[in-house]
């Protein structure tokens, strides 16, 4: 039913950014007097919102009101989980059935129920949901009753036998007391966890040490921090030992024999598990100049991996491995991990090998998966391959500079200009590396320049990815898919916003492409605001995750995608290796009835896992990068502002890739609006405009290496607004609904959100 008279009836995009866009859930009622829908068009509206909810776009809760999936209710009980360096108190949901992580909710002051709630204390609150996905909260009244939660922090011991544990979550400041006989054999600097209980002496709660993690002073601290406070396991089950254990190289029997192919590993210097290996050569079929044979051999983990056992339930709770810059916390045992599924040189090794046909221009012809036993020419680096394929090949690379190397760098050529074609989304963002010395302290931190060799082996997985999506969708069969969301409306059109003044168009009305966001970015390179194009777009784009239902990859212009080339760190590649080989007959160890019927449990599982290891990854090299900086404090560093909050600027340096904090209370006295939209803080009395993008001078104020806290402040009043970027005019009036100018700095530090 496209018209009702002269209004149009809603898209379904409409109906789902309104209810998106709702501060608290809402009803069929509410949208139909938004859009007004009356009548007949009531029905159309009733299928459509059915229609939203089978496809996980929304869901009911109380009262049958409707949002986004994972959404909190119009009024919940809340615990508090943090109190920040700003004093604000975070809380989270008491009860939160979802696999992904539970929103933040800030919990407004309010002075008539008394001093602020305390870590672990119980609220009913009434929730209003904020633009970021987070929520605030004002109290309805305090809650009797069970809660509690742990802390990881560092031991200070007293001399009266009592001790503190000073958190180190860096947004938490405030050091938790905790008794004598709750502290007793505790040693002055040892990390341990506390759990606060509502019921002890200091403030009504009992804070009791429940584990203990050793010297917080030692190097291995820091990434041990990182992984108690994120929740990873660490420790392998006895029965999932036991199975890895016995794992042993099979027999040829009906599987291929790859081993007089020269496969070949490629990884960074670094690295602890190789289960990709490559290899290529001009197609020989006349019908196809120009055109390559690839081979991708992966690791055959689903041979030793089977669903149901103890290492499949450990490795689905684990999802991925863990990479932290001293250790690796991975999904499978080591006796797998870096054994029998470790593609190493010289040894057979099982594997499932994608043959793949392209043609001149990097397109893909046709594909066929096979089960093989390999055994890898040589162990690789990225920066060995590169070196050889300019004219300077070394001891390992000679050998096969013409019979590999060069052939692969061909088949890479036609690809790349495959992926040109396609017009693919390319946000290069720089990732930081940490370089340790043999005690495990940091030497140097810098960032990883990209070479065509880390290029080649990212066009070859993605080659490979495509051909096993494509294989089973062909035969109808379920697929863990990979799949990237087009950009939400709402974000796009505040991109728009603030791209327009500085001189990019971006079509509005029309469907997005990835074209355009790269063009954007080629058009911005190398002027002064380059880096601010490329942080907005990077921040309007949808989280890739896994899912059953294929949407397709927006970044990569892909219509089908899936991951199926690290099953050694990621489950959902070892789905799909066991799809492929259920439905392409190939053996043993393909996906069971079971756990065709858990897809989508599977899919949320891995891509909250995946979640979880990206955060813990930054935290732990923020972390390190903290300790490397310790002592620097009073030193001068040149910057950009790479994030802007309500509690001030995140700046990253240009030397090292840190990101560190400059608190709204340091900047040059005014009081500071957040303007979301413009990613602005704008000093209401003076007008000064600090945006996100900006080139800064800061000086560093603190480093702490436990906490991860890197604190700094603008160097001689500097990094005031760049002259491409004008204060949004809501700004410059020095005005703001409802509200009068008051003390400047009084109220720098409340919620400010525009």
């Amino acid at each position: 039913m496209a018209k009702r008279g002269s209004v149009p009836f809603p898209t379904k995009e409409q109906v789902l950014e309104y209810i998106r866009g709702s501060d608290t859930p809402v009803g069929k009622r509410e949208i139909a007097r938004a859009f007004h829908i009356t009548g007949d068009d009531r029905s159309a509206l009733k299928a459509m919102i059915r229609e939203l909810e089978h496809d996980g776009s929304i869901e009911r809760g109380r009262s049958r009101k409707l949002a986004p999936p994972a959404a909190l209710p119009a009024v919940a009980v809340i615990r508090v989980v943090e109190i920040d360096a700003d004093g604000e108190v975070v809380a989270a949901p008491e009860t939160w059935p979802h696999e992904q992580p539970a929103p933040r909710i800030y919990l407004a002051p309010d002075r008539r129920s008394g001093p602020a709630p305390g870590l672990g204390d119980r609220v009913l609150a009434r929730l209003r949901r904020l633009s970021d996905g987070s929520y605030e909260a004002k109290t309805i009244r305090r809650l009797e009753g069970p809660g509690s939660v742990r802390v990881v922090g560092r031991v200070r011991q007293r001399p009266d036998g009592s001790a503190s544990v000073e958190p180190v979550n860096k947004r938490q400041r405030d050091p938790i007391a905790i008794g004598a006989g709750d502290a007793a054999g505790v040693e002055d600097g040892e990390l341990v966890v506390v759990e606060l209980s509502p019921a002890g002496p200091v403030g009504g709660k009992r804070a009791a040490v429940v584990e203990r993690l050793g010297d917080a002073d030692h190097p291995g601290a820091i990434s041990l921090i990182t992984i108690h406070t994120a929740g990873i396991p660490t420790e392998f089950p006895s029965a999932a030992l036991t199975e890895s254990a016995s794992a042993a190289a099979p027999r040829l029997d009906d599987r291929a024999d790859l081993r007089e192919l020269p496969l070949v590993t490629i990884d960074g210097p670094d690295a602890r598990d190789f289960d990709d290996a490559v290899w290529a050569e001009a197609d020989s079929d006349p019908a196809n100049p120009g055109g390559w044979h690839l081979v991708v051999a992966i690791a055959d983990v689903a041979h030793y991996v089977r669903p149901g056992s103890a290492l499949d339930r450990e490795a689905l709770k684990r999802g991925n491995s863990c990479y932290f810059p001293d250790r690796v916390v991975p999904m499978l045992p080591e006796a797998l991990s870096n054994g029998q599924c470790s593609l190493v040189p010289g040894e057979d090794r099982a594997c499932l090998a994608a043959h793949i046909w392209i043609d001149g221009e990097g397109r893909l012809r046709r594909h066929r998966f096979i089960r093989g036993l390999m055994r890898s020419a040589a162990r690789l680096t990225y920066e060995q391959v590169q070196r050889a394929a300019d004219g300077q090949p070394d001891d390992a690379t000679a050998p096969l500079l013409d019979a590999v190397v060069k052939p692969l760098y061909g088949a890479f050529a036609a690809l790349a200009s495959a992926r040109d074609d396609r017009g693919t989304l390319d946000l290069d963002v720089p990732e930081r590396t940490i370089d340790l010395d043999e005690d495990g302290m940091v030497r140097t931190i810098g960032v990883r320049h990209r070479l065509d060799s880390h290029r080649l082996i990212e066009e070859f997985m993605i080659a490979a990815n495509v051909a096993a999506a494509e294989a089973l969708q062909k035969r109808n069969f379920a697929c863990l898919y990979r799949v990237h969301d087009q950009p939400d409306r709402a974000k796009l059109d505040a991109l728009r916003d603030v791209l327009e003044p500085l001189g990019y168009r971006l079509a509005k009305g029309q469907v997005p492409k990835p074209r355009q966001f790269t063009q954007i970015l080629k058009r911005a390179n190398g002027r002064p605001e380059a880096d601010l194009v490329s942080q907005l777009i990077l921040r309007s784009q949808a989280q890739a995750i896994y899912s059953p239902d294929n949407i397709g990859h927006f970044g990569l212009a892909l219509s089908h995608y899936a991951h199926f080339t690290s099953p050694i760190r990621r489950y959902a590649d070892l789905v799909v290796h066991r799809a492929l080989i259920r439905v392409l007959g190939l053996g043993g160890g393909g996906l069971d009835d079971e756990g065709l019927s858990r897809l989508e449990e599977i899919a949320r599982q891995v891509s909250t896992t995946e979640r979880r290891a990206a955060s813990a990854e930054r935290d732990a090299v923020d972390r390190y990068a903290a300790a490397y900086l310790s002592g620097r404090e009073g030193s001068l560093f040149t910057a950009a502002v790479s994030g802007v909050t309500r509690f001030g600027l995140f700046v990253t340096l240009s030397e090292t890739g840190t990101d560190g904090l400059i608190p709204v209370s340091t900047l040059p006295e005014d009081y500071y609006i957040h303007d979301e939209r413009n990613h602005a803080l704008v000093g209401e009395r003076w007008g000064r405009v600090y945006r996100l993008g900006a080139a800064v001078r800061v000086r560093l104020v603190e480093a702490d290496a436990i906490t991860g806290s890197t604190v700094f402040a603008l160097a001689d009043d500097d990094g005031a607004d760049l002259p491409w970027l004008a204060a949004p005019a809501a700004a410059r009036s020095g005005r703001r609904s409802g509200r009068s100018p008051g003390p400047a700095r009084s109220r720098a530090a409340r919620r400010t959100r525009s």
